[in-house]
């Protein structure tokens, strides 16, 4: 039997035009909490940044050294000292390294006065240059004028040539200048060593206290259990393929740089490493200063294009070879997601931020993926 009231209720409801919009609720309110809470977040990052960078630094380097450290601690060393004999190890082997490149870079640092005159010298004769062609049609054409002119040219007045030399560059008044950056530096590395130091030495006693802190269920602790090994294997894992590929890219950079006879290229090979871990701008940086050193100690311009060309294929390679293939397996950021937080935070934390720019963001998806209300955040940061 046919029930029109029936069949009003289960008859399916028009199709909705292709040109009509959709209607989806949205939250303003929260959309506007969310939007105030990153402009404080981000406010309050650069504000005090001072004690955010070393802090994230200690933490980076913690997570990064931690295996070695539960690795002495297997060896019945206290974990304290285990954390102070390993610090201590990679500070005198930094020491060490800087000392035996110590000559290396003082004949560096001192030839920066006579390349800066070479190139000056250069410049102002390619201007010379340019400026006497300019003169000589500039004589041409009034020649010309005073040719077709009816009367007497015009008597030439005597012009004084004013030459302005320039300061010479004082070694001693920069070094005096450059004391109190120098200072800060070194205060902020220390501050970033004992920041190390005691998180190491602490071992699990944080992570206890974030797990009690996390709520009463055994839920939600194991939720957070899950959060800080994601945290502490993705982190691990970025910052050993860092390693890895910025000494393949020093060793690389310095190899070839002797090949090419390049002065000095044990320096740029450690600086080639360093500057790896700088992302984007440090091989800017290192192919621009490649290109200089070459034009002043080979005075040629295709000299000068070689070298920053080994310089840069050596980083084209490793940016489109190994670089992909070891990121793949240490972390789950997209590309557009890792650039785009490598420049937000560089312009908040300048050169640290460009550091800490990835291993931050590998936390934040960490945490992200195991909240619910952050986990559409998350898979905008994944791949």
């Amino acid at each position: 039997m046919y029930d029109p009231l029936l069949a009003s209720v289960t008859r399916p409801p028009p199709a909705a035009s292709a040109d009509a919009p959709l209607h989806l609720p949205a939250g303003n309110r929260s959309v506007s909490l969310a939007l105030l809470a990153v402009f404080g977040a981000a406010f309050v990052l650069q504000w005090a940044s001072a004690v955010f960078v070393p802090l994230m630094l200690g933490l980076t380097f913690s997570y990064a050294l931690s295996p070695a450290v539960s690795r002495l601690q297997r060896l019945h060393l206290p974990r304290a000292a285990a954390a102070a004999l390993l610090l201590a190890v990679l500070v005198a082997g930094a020491g060490w390294v800087t000392w035996s490149l110590s000559d290396d870079a003082i004949r560096f640092v001192e030839s920066l006065p006579e390349a800066a005159q070479k190139i000056r010298q250069v410049a102002r004769a390619q201007r010379t240059g340019t400026l006497d062609m300019v003169q000589q049609a500039a004589t041409r054409l009034e020649q010309a004028a005073q040719e077709g002119g009816a009367g007497p040219p015009a008597a030439t007045q005597g012009v004084t040539r004013v030459q302005i030399e320039r300061a010479q560059f004082n070694l001693k008044d920069y070094v005096w200048s450059s004391m109190p950056g120098a200072a800060a530096a070194v205060g902020q590395a220390t501050v970033v060593l004992f920041i190390t130091f005691f998180l190491l030495a602490s071992g699990d006693s944080f992570r206890r206290k974030i797990v009690r802190l996390a709520g009463p269920t055994l839920g939600r602790r194991k939720v957070t259990v899950q959060a800080l090994d994601e945290i502490t294997a993705q982190v691990q894992r970025y910052l050993v393929t860092q390693v890895l590929i910025s000494v393949a890219v020093g060793a690389a950079t310095g190899a070839a740089f002797v090949a090419i006879g390049v002065e000095h290229a044990a320096v740029w090979g450690v600086l080639a490493f360093a500057l790896n871990f700088v992302p984007y701008l440090g091989a800017i940086v290192l192919t621009g200063g490649a290109a200089l050193v070459g034009f002043v100690q080979f005075g040629s311009v295709e000299m000068a294009a070689l070298v920053a060309g080994v310089s840069m294929a050596v980083h084209v390679v490793s940016g489109n070879l190994l670089t992909p293939w070891l990121t793949s397996r240490a972390s789950r950021l997209n590309a557009v997601t890792v650039f785009v937080g490598v420049l937000a935070f560089g312009w908040l934390w300048g050169l640290w931020g460009l550091v800490l720019g990835v291993p931050i963001l590998l936390i934040v998806k960490a945490v992200c993926d195991r909240v619910d209300e952050l986990r559409p955040v998350g898979e905008l940061l994944g791949r």
